[in-house]
């Protein structure tokens, strides 16, 4: 398990990563739709400013103030915090890159929300990037352990035996489906992944699961 420490040092070198990935990106890229349905990479972006500067008390005014709807929530922070040119965003972004604010979740949500956000962005438009592995892990392990209803994807996961390419992790029983830790992280989170990405008896479930 990641230590508190460790996990907010990958978030702030992911952070700054992305900054720089997209610190030349044409201005006609960000209106590309990213893996997240309905949103564009610069939607994808705002909403990480909001989830950057989103502390404990301020998550539950808002889900008060959003009648208990996390997509309302996430709709209106992405409102506020996109700007109409995107290099504001961006500059928005590289300012709250080094905060440690967090809702109320456990903290290996904060990876979570780098890995999967950083390729909703990165695969749409063509970004590679090799991100830590143990801390993809760790990731996965939290999303394979938390209920859909929170975020996870343990209704997933249940089905299927993981097991990640490019790390000793393996997890849970059943169909087996292969791949890198990266790719398992966004199909258990919901997203597509590329062809061929995920192999094995349990690839097509989680896949399914995932449309």
């Amino acid at each position: 398990m990641s230590s508190k420490s460790a996990i907010w040092s990958v978030v702030h070198a992911e952070r700054e990563a992305l900054i720089r990935d997209l610190d030349t990106l044409a201005p006609e890229r960000w209106t590309t739709p990213s893996l997240c349905a309905g949103w564009t990479v610069h939607d994808v972006l705002a909403h990480m400013i909001d989830v950057a500067t989103t502390t404990r008390l301020g998550f539950v005014r808002r889900m008060i103030a959003a009648g208990g709807d996390f997509d309302r929530d996430n709709q209106t922070g992405v409102d506020r915090e996109r700007a109409d040119d995107p290099a504001e965003t961006l500059a928005a972004y590289r300012r709250v890159a080094g905060r440690t604010a967090t809702p109320p979740a456990p903290l290996a949500t904060r990876l979570v929300e780098e890995f999967a956000h950083g390729e909703d962005i990165r695969r749409p438009l063509g970004i590679q990037r090799d991100y830590p592995v143990e801390h993809v892990v760790t990731a996965l392990r939290y999303l394979a352990d938390t209920s859909q209803k929170w975020g996870g994807g343990k209704e997933r996961a249940q089905q299927v035996r993981l097991v990640a390419t490019d790390a000793d992790a393996v997890i849970g029983t059943g169909p087996e489906v292969r791949g890198p830790a990266i790719a398992l992280v966004l199909a258990l989170s919901g997203r597509p992944v590329r062809p061929g990405e995920l192999v094995g008896p349990g690839a097509a479930v989680v896949q399914a699961a995932s449309r």
